[in-house]
């Protein structure tokens, strides 16, 4: 009986000697770490022949991620990505591209941009005149 109360006496001191200190302490509580290191880009563009969204049935569609890095269906994704942080996101501010020359026909295009840009909702809808208009605006991002 001594002996069993002896080694009871001594797992019990070991059992506390190992596990007091963390038992005494709370967990340490991590620090909230962000989502991510960047603010989400992810664009779906449509293109469309008429004159407005509504009317017009989508011919073609991509998809334009810019962060991290460029990516999508998009044929051109590095240029639109570095065009449209050129601006700030904003596709009115996007440039027509210099001597490019177009025909005056009018064959109404239809494109629309829904998705994020830097984390912020974007829904976008454009008419061009006709589809050389389209192509030769806005540094490639609606050459699709």
């Amino acid at each position: 009986m001594r002996n069993t109360a002896r080694r009871a006496a001594t797992l019990g001191l070991a059992v506390a000697a190992v596990c007091g200190p963390l038992a005494g302490t709370a967990p340490a509580s991590p620090t909230a770490a962000p989502a991510s290191l960047y603010a989400p880009s992810a664009l779906v563009l449509t293109v469309g022949h008429g004159e407005s969204a509504a009317g017009a049935a989508p011919v073609r569609a991509v998809t334009l991620t810019c962060a991290p890095k460029a990516s999508g269906t998009h044929p051109a994704a590095g240029p639109a990505c570095a065009g449209l942080r050129g601006t700030g996101g904003d596709f009115d501010a996007l440039a027509a591209a210099h001597g490019v020359l177009c025909t005056r026909e009018y064959a109404p295009v239809v494109v629309t941009v829904d998705g994020v840009w830097e984390g912020r909702r974007l829904s976008y809808e454009r008419i061009f005149a006709n589809e050389c208009l389209k192509n030769a605006t806005g540094a490639g991002v609606f050459a699709f």
